[in-house]
């Protein structure tokens, strides 16, 4: 197996660049307004389709902590990692169902725009600084680093030039507004995808010619259930398998994965809930739509979501029985870093199986995949900093003119610091853990004032500002007093704390009586057409099929 890449793949990513970057200044030029306009270089407001909006969701989300990260983890706890994946999907139709209606029917814009008109005008800014710091020393910076990671090990420049090239990249797409990260994000999708599955296929090829009898792909896969059937299930019970840390030890995989537990107390459905349909990140691309296109595309990316297993985890668990079986040296080296085994090098070194060429597409596919989550990462910290800040204490008077220019700085701004911080997560043992735990410090907190807020009426302004304030202490007070429950069981409880909370000083502090600022809820709002329903049973029916045949 021969690392890095040739000529011709490097030919084959400039097309690729090309491509985008033609097809993006093409959108800024023809799509949308002309004029310095905030909402459309912010929102793209009436200028997205539902297939760009549901193209875009995806490529945003699928990024470098899902190829690397979640690779890594299918490399270190098996299928059962793809709980995040398919659990996305039916959280994104329950999203378009109950959510979507109480956003676009309120001319909600940003997340600190609900909190200021459904609380008061403290909770929006506090939050807004608390998301600002969020996406940005744990998102922003989390995407640069593991991309990096990836192309330094295909490429074989090192860690900050490609964290560089991949930060110089991104930030051209995203100035020029979220039109243009909306629709070059169909081309970012249809690359990763392609890239995605092309490095599935070839992987599972890879295994069979290596550790059976060459018979093709679905040997490839009979292979993974018998050389690795502890890695084939969805479920963990405490004590029952230790994995690699990515950091020289063992650790039980129940504390990554907790069993049952983490839905009934909820923490798997927190994170998705609170990804999905309260972070600005996510849903600022259905925002600037009609209900019915919003609704579509949010389905759209549903569909999109369940397919990641095939190109994110397949890739990692193909990896994991090469590398016990020390079927290929190559990966067996690439995988193991001074003696201790990093999950997250699985999917870089699985890459240079490709051939030259496919390597080019792949190579292509990854950087879609981080540059468009990159761009929507940081159009959302633009719109926050510049919507809910800067307009509101700074320059209430701000012309639509001076309103873009100081978003594409604040652009600029936030590449920066996630930039010089990213060579820092080298000391975390597992990519996609560390953004998972990390974010899970504030999003009980956050989920628990969006829901209360929404569909409560009694929801007071004090209550959602105890609740958000005590979900950063509450976790890490649980992290580090009782640290074997593990972090997903620990959302649930923080967010069930923050509940009772929330409901106890709303109920004493506004006497039993409805908050005057409570959104007035019409049922109609979340009566769906008949397609979509069509589509909804389709996501349940497949989610209900993957978990009965991995049980």
């Amino acid at each position: 197996m021969k690392l890095g890449l040739e000529t011709i793949d490097y030919i084959i990513f400039g097309v690729y660049f090309v491509i985008v970057a033609s097809y993006g200044y093409w959108v800024y030029r023809n799509k949308g307004k002309q004029t310095a306009d905030s909402k459309d270089f912010f929102l793209a407001e009436g200028s997205l389709t539902w297939w760009a909006i549901g193209a875009s969701i995806i490529a945003s989300n699928i990024s470098a902590e899902q190829f690397i990260g979640m690779s890594g983890q299918a490399f270190q706890l098996g299928l059962a990692i793809s709980v995040y994946e398919l659990v996305g999907g039916l959280s994104l139709v329950i999203i378009a169902v109950y959510f979507l209606p109480m956003y676009i029917r309120n001319k909600i814009y940003t997340m600190p725009q609900f909190l200021e008109i459904r609380y008061d005008k403290r909770l929006a800014t506090i939050m807004a600084v608390f998301w600002l710091f969020l996406y940005i020393l744990v998102n922003l910076t989390s995407i640069i680093y593991l991309g990096a990671l990836s192309l330094e090990k295909m490429t074989g420049f090192n860690f900050m030039a490609c964290a560089i090239f991949l930060t110089v990249f991104a930030v051209f797409i995203t100035l020029g507004g979220m039109k243009v990260i909306g629709y070059t994000d169909v081309i970012q999708v249809v690359c990763l995808v392609v890239g995605g599955l092309a490095t599935t296929y070839l992987a599972l090829n890879l295994l069979s010619d290596k550790v059976g009898t060459g018979a093709g792909v679905f040997e490839g896969l009979s292979l993974l259930r018998e050389k690795a059937d502890h890695h084939m299930h969805m479920i963990f019970a405490k004590g029952e398998y230790f994995v690699h840390d990515g950091r020289g030890g063992k650790i039980d995989a129940y504390n990554q994965l907790p069993g049952l537990w983490m839905f009934i107390i909820g923490g798997q459905w927190i994170v998705n809930f609170n990804y999905f349909g309260c972070n600005q990140y996510m849903i600022q691309r259905a925002l600037g739509a009609d209900l019915p296109t919003a609704r579509n595309g949010v389905l759209f990316a549903a569909f999109l979501k369940i397919m990641m297993p095939f190109i994110v985890v397949l890739p990692g668990l193909a990896a994991y029985v090469l590398f016990q079986e020390n079927a290929d040296m190559a990966i067996v080296q690439g995988i193991t870093d001074n003696n201790i085994v990093k999950p997250d090098n699985a999917y870089p070194v699985l890459l240079n199986i490709l051939p030259t060429g496919l390597k080019g597409l792949s190579f292509a596919a990854l950087t879609a995949a981080i540059v468009a989550s990159l761009a929507g990462k940081a159009n959302s910290i633009s719109t926050i900093y510049m919507l809910d800040i800067h307009q509101k204490f700074f320059n209430p008077n701000m012309t639509e003119k001076q309103t873009v220019w100081l978003g594409r700085v604040a652009i600029v701004v936030s590449f920066i610091i996630a930039l010089a911080i990213s060579p820092f997560l080298k000391n975390f043992g597992q990519g996609f853990e560390y953004i998972q735990e990390y974010t899970g410090f504030i999003s009980p907190g956050i989920l628990c004032i969006f829901l209360l807020g929404m569909f409560w009426k009694r929801a007071t302004a004090s209550g959602a500002l105890v609740a958000a304030l005590l979900s950063i202490p509450l976790s890490t007070f649980f992290k580090y007093e009782y640290p074997d429950i593990p972090f997903l069981n620990r959302m649930g409880i923080v967010f069930w704390i923050c509940v009772a909370v929330h409901v106890l000083i709303s109920l004493l502090s506004a006497k039993g009586a409805e908050s005057p600022k409570a959104f007035t809820v019409n049922s109609e709002w979340f009566r769906t057409n008949s397609s979509f329903r069509l589509g909804a049973v389709a996501v349940c029916v497949l989610l209900a099929t993957v978990y009965i045949f991995f049980w």
